[in-house]
């Protein structure tokens, strides 16, 4: 079973890395997007350690982490993580320990959210393309491990394919030998995830 602990030591574990790695995330961005990706997470999980409701339920956790990356987190990235923690968060509701499956199914939620807010498919130079392969091993009964990998896979699959969506998609086959920003940070986040699995 995945407790609520662990649940609060994993977005913490994001907060701090992307602490580490918000000048690297701002920089991937400054080729091919706005610029401020890294800044934006940054500013949003500062505020997500700020607010976070250690004594609620694990849904209502996700939910407030969601909540408050949407208040805070500028561009694409704050209603595009938003929406996928706060649907974890309804799928969670009132849970104070989850199983494997249970998770799965919320991270399922999560991907259905980025893909009606984003109106984004797999394929798009987006966080789709790092999170679908990772959850895709996961439900096979991969390891996080593997998980991870195939995110890393992904990200260098979004350095090959022209970005079609948001500022990216205005530079047309020059985005081609660029990674996602997007990618990037939601393997960040699934790396906390496997650490907290070992």
């Amino acid at each position: 079973m995945i407790t609520k602990a662990t649940v609060i030591a994993v977005i913490k574990d994001i907060a701090a890395r992307i602490d580490k790695d918000w000048q690297y995330l701002t920089e991937l961005d400054q080729v091919i997007g706005d610029g401020d990706h890294g800044i934006n997470m940054h500013r949003g999980f500062t505020a997500v350690l700020q607010k976070l409701p250690e004594d609620r339920d694990i849904g209502a956790i996700l939910k407030s982490v969601g909540m408050t990356l949407v208040s805070t987190v500028g561009g694409a990235a704050g209603p595009l993580y938003g929406t996928a923690f706060m649907k974890m968060g309804v799928k969670l509701a009132g849970k104070e320990e989850i199983t494997r499956e249970e998770l799965l199914e919320a991270f399922d939620e999560a991907v259905a959210g980025i893909k009606q807010r984003g109106h984004a498919v797999r394929g798009e130079k987006t966080i789709l393309d790092a999170l679908e392969p990772a959850l895709d091993v996961l439900k096979a009964g991969g390891s996080w491990d593997e998980a991870v990998k195939a995110a890393e896979d992904g990200i260098e699959y979004t350095k090959t394919i022209i970005a079609t969506k948001g500022r990216a998609s205005y530079l047309g086959e020059r985005s081609i030998g660029h990674q996602d920003p997007g990618a990037t940070s939601v393997t960040l986040m699934l790396k906390a995830c496997a650490d907290a699995a070992k």
